[in-house]
């Protein structure tokens, strides 16, 4: 399991630099962002500035700031190897499609290997920051995650990210 976390900050300063190289305001970035959705609340700019110094964000959020930079949720953790092969990417959207976790499918994985090592939801807990054996049960009724802590999740389980994403509709 890599030892550093999703870098937020990291993230927020690849989004100003492809910002800058495109010579877009904010505003214009986020409605990029949003290009793809027909309904819905869209993510607001101020989401996405706010990046620089949260220490948490919004995990569908966070996915599709890294759908319009191309780049992979790995790329901002440290110590990860080869963030861009084939297996990281996420999938390419069309009009009306959103891509959201699935916190569903983030649970049976986890539950399987807690079973599988004859775990319990609390010792999985304390193996992972930041997290209450009540917080991963309740990933079995869907939801929201937020980052960097769905990625405390991944990378125990040894997958990529993109096995728990699910494409959706806006």
């Amino acid at each position: 399991m890599p030892q550093h976390d999703f870098d937020l900050q990291a993230l927020y300063r690849a989004l100003d630099e492809r910002r800058l190289q495109r010579e877009m305001t904010w505003a214009a970035l986020a409605k990029e962002v949003n290009r793809h959705r027909t309904t819905g609340s869209p993510i607001a700019q101020s989401t996405i500035t706010g990046l620089e110094h949260r220490a948490s964000a919004e995990g569908d959020g966070v996915l599709q700031v890294l759908l319009w930079l191309g780049r992979t949720p790995e790329s901002f953790v440290p110590g990860v190897d080869d963030t861009h092969a084939e297996r990281f990417r996420l999938p390419a959207l069309t009009r009306g499609q959103i891509l959201r976790w699935d916190t569903r499918a983030l649970f049976a994985a986890l539950n399987i290997r807690r079973q599988h090592q004859d775990l319990s939801w609390a010792h999985v807990a304390s193996e992972l920051r930041g997290f209450t054996p009540g917080m991963l049960t309740n990933l079995a009724q869907g939801g929201r995650i937020g980052f960097p802590r769905v990625m405390r999740l991944v990378a125990w389980l040894e997958e990529a990210t993109v096995t728990f994403t699910r494409i959706g509709n806006w």
